[in-house]
This record gives structure tokens, sequence and C-alpha cells, in this order.
């Protein structure tokens, strides 16, 4: 069996609902014609076709062997909205991938999305996804709006989801100072694994992964650049006191017990994640249909890889089935 943990899909009337909203996404076209998303200006994602179509998906997931998606909503997610205008929409997400999952109960699974800046609703909406709906855990973004993971605002949800060993996808936002990363399209090739990376570091440092043990968070894109810094945290946590007020231990302690998705495609990357966190920790991820994914590679990295058969069946579905809810 082979599980994908890190694929998005977007109901049609999500992108009428960011092309309505205004602010801070605008939709163009890139020189190549492609429809594409803007986030103040800068690109942010071109529009695909299987990003709406099921079918296109399916067609396309046989063809490299994936057996089945935990699909999610990417950037920017319900958080285009503001406050109690994310919770409708975090409703009508949910509820269409409930449809479509109802429709290919063995292809498809979901993590849910959560209006985070309402908090009561965030709860409500957190306990029909999974207990009412059955997706299978929920979507994250590093940053909500700017506003850090360890905002005391967020801390009821969290402290709910340990309570319910809850999945977490934890995926990247463009950091909250985007202006840097404007050029090149920077913003994904550069800001996305920092913001992770930075998320990651902060909800270590302040103790969050200590005091909330239980919530099984993945980490997207190979953790960023978490498996690369580690040593350096752990030095951190030796050099300064104040990075030794709110954890026990060193900080790859805590980051060992988090999950990875193998949204690299380099197999020397896999290798460094492979040997610091374990093939326990890692989990197939392809980032498809957008453009930095890769359904195809998503599959031969893992093949490719020098490790036994249990490892890589591991990494190809076991991890996914051992922490999904519902699952």
């Amino acid at each position: 069996m082979r599980y994908d943990v890190h694929t998005h899909h977007y109901p049609a009337a999500y992108f009428e609902l960011v092309e309505r909203s205004g602010g801070d996404f605008s939709f163009g076209t890139d020189p190549s014609g492609q429809t594409i998303i803007r986030y103040r200006g800068s690109r942010f994602f071109g529009v695909t076709a299987p990003m709406t179509d099921a079918a296109l998906r399916l067609t396309d997931m046989d063809r490299v062997g994936i057996d089945v998606a935990i699909l999610s909503l990417s950037t920017p997610n319900v958080f285009f909205a503001e406050g109690p205008a994310q919770a409708p929409v975090a409703r009508m997400v949910n509820d269409a991938y409930a449809e479509l999952i109802g429709a290919h109960p063995d292809r498809f699974k979901g993590f849910a999305s959560i209006p985070m800046d309402d908090p009561d609703a965030a709860v409500r909406e957190l306990h029909r996804a999974i207990d009412v709906l059955k997706l299978h855990g929920v979507i994250l973004l590093s940053n909500i709006r700017g506003r850090a993971l360890t905002d005391p605002a967020y801390r009821p949800f969290f402290e709910e989801a340990d309570r319910m060993e809850l999945c977490i996808l934890l995926h990247p936002m463009l950091p909250a100072s985007a202006e840097a990363f404007r050029d090149f399209v920077l913003g994904p090739l550069v800001g996305f694994p920092f913001d992770t990376s930075l998320a990651v570091a902060r909800m270590c440092f302040s103790g969050m992964l200590r005091e909330l043990p239980n919530i099984r968070w993945i980490v997207a894109h190979a953790g960023g650049a978490i498996p690369y810094l580690a040593e350096r945290l752990d030095n951190g946590y030796r050099d300064f006191a104040e990075d030794r007020l709110h954890i026990e231990d060193l900080p790859s302690t805590y980051l060992k017990r988090l999950y990875y998705d193998t949204v690299t495609f380099s197999p020397h990357v896999l290798r460094l994640l492979r040997d610091w966190a374990g093939v326990e920790h890692m989990a197939m991820g392809s980032d498809y249909p957008h453009k930095l994914g890769d359904i195809t590679r998503a599959v031969t990295t893992i093949e490719e890889l020098d490790v036994s058969a249990a490892e890589r069946e591991r990494t190809f579905s076991g991890t996914a089935r051992a922490i999904l809810n519902n699952a």
C-alpha cells in the first residue's frame, strides 16, 4: 500500500471565494498563460486542472501506484478570510472532502481545515470534522495571518487536539514579513521551508511540544530545515539560559518525536532524514498537483533508497496508518 500524506485538493467554490475576497490575494496569469494566485503582488501558486478534478487525480495515482491520497487544502487555507468569516469556508471545504471521500472511500482520506481565528468555532469544527464527518486529521499553516501557532489564543484548540491525539499536517505559509521573498518565486522556494523551521523551533523552545506530546505532527517538506539545524538548536539549549526555560531536554529529543513527509525528492535529504529521525517517523508525500510537487518522484525516490523492504513499506504506508485519525 502507498499513502500520500501531502497532496492538495480544492473545491471549485473555494477559488471563487478567494477571488471575491479581495485583500492580500489576487488572481492573474504568468508569462506562460497559467492562472496564478498572487499574495501582496508576489506569485503564490499556479492553478492546475487536477486541483479540482478528482478523475485526473485518480488517473495519476493509478499511473504511479499510489493507493490512498490524504487530501488537504493548501495555503492560504481558510485564512484569506478574517475571524468569523473563516468558519463557513472551513465547513464548505470539509463537507466537500467528506462527499468526495464518500464517493471514493478506498482512494481518498482528508485533513480538515479549521477556522483558527474564531476559537469557539475552531473547536466545534474540529469535533464536527473528526467525530461526524470522520475526516482523518487537520491541516494547519506555519503562521495564521502572521500570528504564531504558539499564540495563547490558539491554546484551547491545541489542548483539545492533544486530548484527541490529533494528527496535524503542518504546512508552510509565507513568512509574516514576506517582502524579502518577492523575487524569483522565493516565497515557495525559500520562504516556505524558512517559516516551517521557524514555527517548529518556536513550538519546541516555548514548551508546546513538551506540554502537548500527544499531537501527531507531520511536518511538511521533510521538516523544512529542521533536520539540518537540529544540532544547532541543541547547541542553543546548551548555550542560552532562555532556551532552557520551557523544556527539560535537548530540542532534538522533542523534534525526533514528530513525523516528517518526504516532499523533497532528494535521496541525499531523505537519507539524512532517515538517519536522524528514523523511517518510523517518515511518511510519503508528493505535494501534487503543485508545480514544486512531483507525484512520480514521490514514489521513485523512496523505491530507490538503500533501505530494507520493511523500512520502505513503513515510509510508503505504515507511518500514515499508525498516526491518522479514523484510519
